[in-house]
């Protein structure tokens, strides 16, 4: 499959498509996205944000810190989120693609925060904290250079 590729949320009102492949695949463990998506881990699919074209007047967002999530005011389906230290890059949640199957997460970020009781046993790489650098000097293990 090559790109589009598209998604939404469960009643259509918000839909997007994204015009290049993503960047950034990834199951997350922290207790944010945990909340947000009231399940035990997140998988996210990253986009630069100029490739994306979105579609839905009932898309609403939520700010926590430097991360806005983005949801369906309609039927509440968790979409996307940014991180304002991120900039021009967004993050779907894997479950709102229209072909999930084909984004297979590359590695696991925030495992420090990982349930005691969610096994998953594969041999992807872990990083205790985030995934994706930050502008700030952190580096994806939490460790500053």
């Amino acid at each position: 499959m090559t790109a589009p590729h598209t998604g939404g949320c469960r009643c259509g009102a918000v839909r997007f498509e994204a015009s290049a492949e993503p960047h950034h695949i990834s199951y997350c463990h922290c207790g944010d996205c945990r909340r947000a998506s009231g399940a035990p881990v997140s998988a996210f699919v990253g986009f630069m944000a100029d490739q994306i074209a979105l579609d839905g007047k009932a898309l609403k967002t939520f700010e926590n810190g430097p991360v806005t999530r983005s949801f369906c005011g309609i039927c509440g389906s968790p979409i996307a989120y940014v991180d304002e230290r991120l900039a021009g890059h967004i993050y779907f949640t894997l479950g709102s693609m229209d072909m999930p199957a084909y984004f297979k997460p590359t590695l696991h970020a925030h495992v420090r925060e990982q349930l005691p009781f969610l096994h998953m046993p594969d041999d992807l790489p872990r990083h205790l904290r985030t995934s994706v650098p930050r502008p700030n000097g952190q580096r994806p293990d939490g460790t500053q250079s």
